[in-house]
């Protein structure tokens, strides 16, 4: 099931197709931009750091159903290759994103590699616990999410980085976030992803950090037009 997100304003409302995304309400800058992502979870954590001036558009928005390829060889190849593919087949201007968990003790695994870990299944406990077995006899723990934002917009492309450094528990604490939440505890903080209010993780995590970046570029983009 995907979520269909709306900004509601007592103005019309038009998907934008041109190479300029953003247009004026009488004085009111207001951007639409698709986020290419299935991921329910992502778009939860995402609209909750978009400001109203931005209109969040979801693949279902746009007609886009199948699966967006990944195959690059690094995040930001694979955050590239999304945003790339939903303008070259669908023209819109959008961002999306690719994350991924890098042991230091596994030398950077699962990194890119993240979601399908434990197999082409994509499943989130397969991956954990893959990770938590290679990890058993390891005191060395440390690990960082990576996300990188990928935008295009008016045919150029911007990327943008947040990462989270911190550890991989021993064993799953937690029920909220995804992925690999219940076994990644941020420094300085005592519990792990699954157990922060998202409203904490948005500030300190490595996709709330990418994408804020994100939005003060926008705003720029907006205040200058």
């Amino acid at each position: 099931m995907m979520i269909i997100y709306f900004l509601k304003i007592k103005y019309p409302l038009f998907h934008l197709k041109s190479i300029n995304s953003t247009f004026e309400i009488t004085n009111y800058k207001y951007m639409e931009l698709v986020f290419a992502t299935n991921n329910l979870n992502k778009l939860k954590e995402v609209q909750a750091l978009i400001p109203s001036s931005i209109k969040l558009i979801s693949l279902k928005d746009i007609g886009c159903f199948e699966d967006i390829p990944e195959t690059q060889n690094s995040i930001e190849g694979n955050a590239i290759q999304k945003a790339e593919y939903i303008k070259k087949h669908y023209g819109y201007d959008c961002f999306a994103d690719d994350t991924g968990l890098e042991v230091e003790a596994l030398h950077g695994a699962p990194g890119v590699y993240s979601a399908r870990y434990a197999g082409e299944q994509r499943d989130t406990h397969d991956n954990m616990n893959k990770l938590l077995d290679e990890l058993a006899n390891t005191e060395n723990r440390n690990a960082q999410f990576k996300t990188v934002v990928a935008l295009h917009l008016n045919n150029k492309f911007q990327t943008f980085n947040g990462i989270c450094k911190g550890s991989i528990t021993k064993t799953k604490h937690g029920k909220k976030g995804f992925g690999y939440d219940p076994i990644f505890k941020p420094n300085d903080y005592g519990m792990t992803f699954a157990e922060m209010d998202l409203n904490v993780k948005n500030v300190i995590g490595h996709r709330g950090k990418a994408v804020s970046k994100l939005v003060d570029f926008l705003k720029t983009i907006q205040t200058n037009i």
